[in-house]
Parts: structure tokens; C-alpha cells; sequence
């Protein structure tokens, strides 16, 4: 798929198995490069899926763009750093404060990873965002490990509704 709108992008990446769109989505992310600021990134890690989600699909979307991500940046890609410490439902149908309530204390750092975390720039990949709850809930975590900043990469953003028609 090359083109389409970057919703239907997400969601054949995310719900139809076209893993193979994250290289040219990564592609277009990694334009962001001149963006983060030099030595501002010691390394990208992932939104962790629900096991459950990731054996349905065969992989974790967000894990196959931050590879493609780390590859094109040059930096180490840590997908297995952050865990889910508990499953949550889908955020799809729940408001903002649902979203907030739902993700909250829902991730931690893997303890093998918290060294290496200790005073380091992190980037955290998802393929969209939506109202951040998800993006905040694991920086929440990646700050307890002791990171010192924690940038955001995502492929889209979820309209809002205030968003002009298209």
C-alpha cells in the first residue's frame, strides 16, 4: 500500500498484518531526525501491546516501526524494555479520562533495562496518538527508572474534535 490516507495506513499496519508498512512509514518519521536535538537519544523503545493483542496479530506494531526507526537514525532499538504489568481493554470507544484511568500504572521498565535508563534521553515510539494517555502512562515509567528526558515519535495523530474537516 503506498497510498491512502495515514489512517488507513494505521490501520492496515495495525489490524490487517501489513507489518511491511512500517518500513515506509518509518521512512517518512525519520525525516523528524533534525528535530531531536544531537546526543538527545540514546535509544527508541516501543508501547508494549497486551500479550493476548500481540499473539492475535504477530507482532507488536509499534515494535516493527521503532526497528525500522533505529535503523535509519542509527541508534539501539530496546522493544522489550517497557512491559504491560497488567492488560487493559482496547482505548478505542473510552473518552480521555477513561483513556487516563484505563492506562495508569499499566506499564513499568524491565529490570534487566533500568541501568541502562539511569540519566538516558529516550525516545518512545507508538504508530499514532491519540489523547497521549498511553505515551504518558509509559514515560511515567521510564522516568521512575531514572530517565532524563523522554521525546515522543509517532507515524499519525488521531483527529480531535475540534480538528478541521478534511
Amino acid at each position: 500500500m503506498t497510498g491512502g490516507s495515514g489512517g488507513e495506513i494505521v490501520h492496515a499496519l495495525k489490524y490487517r498484518g501489513w507489518p511491511a508498512l512500517a518500513m515506509p512509514m518509518a521512512e517518512r518519521v525519520s525525516r523528524l531526525d533534525g528535530v531531536l536535538r544531537p546526543g538527545a537519544r540514546n535509544a527508541l523503545l516501543s508501547v508494549p501491546l497486551a500479550r493476548a493483542r500481540e499473539r492475535e496479530r504477530g507482532y507488536n506494531q509499534s515494535a516493527v516501526l521503532a526497528s525500522e526507526l533505529a535503523a535509519r537514525w542509527h541508534i539501539p532499538v530496546w522493544n522489550t524494555a517497557l512491559e504491560r504489568t497488567r492488560d487493559t481493554p482496547s482505548q478505542t470507544a473510552l473518552t480521555p479520562q477513561q483513556r487516563l484511568v484505563n492506562v495508569a500504572d499499566a506499564f513499568s521498565l524491565v529490570a534487566a533495562y533500568r541501568a541502562r535508563c539511569r540519566g538516558a534521553h529516550l525516545i518512545l515510539v507508538d504508530d499514532v496518538i491519540t489523547t497521549g494517555a498511553t505515551m504518558n502512562a509509559c514515560a511515567t515509567a521510564m522516568f521512575a527508572a531514572g530517565a532524563r528526558s523522554v521525546a515522543y515519535v509517532t507515524f499519525g495523530r488521531a483527529r480531535a474534535p475540534g480538528d478541521a474537516p478534511t
